[in-house]
């Protein structure tokens, strides 16, 4: 059986952000799933993301003190996608819509990977070909 969720965060384990795409298509889509959504499609190949994208929307997390705060993030990915993480590196407040970030991987407080984002700063920083 495919199990495409289990396959994502084994690429993490790795070191690898990767991400599904359908070969018919040409399309990447993100969570991982068996079939391209809308489409159907099972062709599906693992291809390596860009890290490259812009956050589309943010909200800040207000924790009970002595918790600290932390922002959700909505990032549109160069390849098209959109997914929930949040940007580390600055105030959960500075995040701000339209910033550029770059993904990284991390292990939660639990010792899981996931996938963050750091804000670009510098103008060497900027992604290559990303949309704006």
């Amino acid at each position: 059986m495919i199990k495409p969720e289990q396959e994502y965060l084994q690429h993490l384990q790795q070191g690898k952000f990767m991400l599904l795409m359908s070969k018919k298509s040409g399309r990447c889509f993100f969570y991982p799933r068996v079939a391209e959504p809308v489409t159907g499609n099972t062709d599906l190949e693992w291809v390596a993301a860009s890290g490259a994208g812009t956050v589309y929307s943010t909200t800040t997390v207000r924790k009970k003190l002595p918790a600290d705060n932390y922002n959700v993030a909505l990032i549109d990915l160069q390849e098209g996608v959109r997914m929930m993480s949040r940007v580390e590196g600055l105030a959960p407040e500075d995040v701000k819509i339209g910033m550029q970030v770059r993904a990284r991987i991390s292990k939660d407080d639990s010792g899981e990977v996931c996938v963050v984002f750091d804000p670009l700063q510098a103008s060497n920083d900027k992604p290559e070909g990303g949309r704006k």
